[in-house]
């Protein structure tokens, strides 16, 4: 059985065990998580829709942790404008620790 969830503006493919790097969650270490499925597949069964009033997938925050550093530069031709910038987007690892259809 898999789900389809929806976090940060993305979805993300999970199945029960499974452990996940979503966007920040604010969510302190070992807190539960709990989400509404977007899809829910269960061998040839797939439910959307209204079906998934009842159905969560719930999970318990493992960690947080830095994905790779992005460098840019912008520069200006014979403006003597140069600009450079970095950044480094947070994520937090989530474990899948079960999905039920309710």
């Amino acid at each position: 059985m898999y789900a389809v969830i929806k976090t940060g503006g993305k979805q993300e493919r999970v199945a029960e065990g499974e452990r996940v790097r979503v966007e920040l969650l604010g969510k302190g270490e070992g807190e539960d998580v709990t989400f509404t499925p977007l899809l829910l597949v269960d061998g040839d069964t797939v439910v959307t829709g209204g079906d998934l009033a009842a159905a969560t997938v719930s999970a318990r925050v493992i960690g947080e942790e830095k994905g790779p550093k992005v460098r840019g530069f912008t520069y200006k031709n014979k403006t003597n404008q140069r600009k450079r910038w970095g950044h480094r987007q947070k994520y937090t690892t989530i474990e899948i620790t079960g999905i039920s259809r309710g």
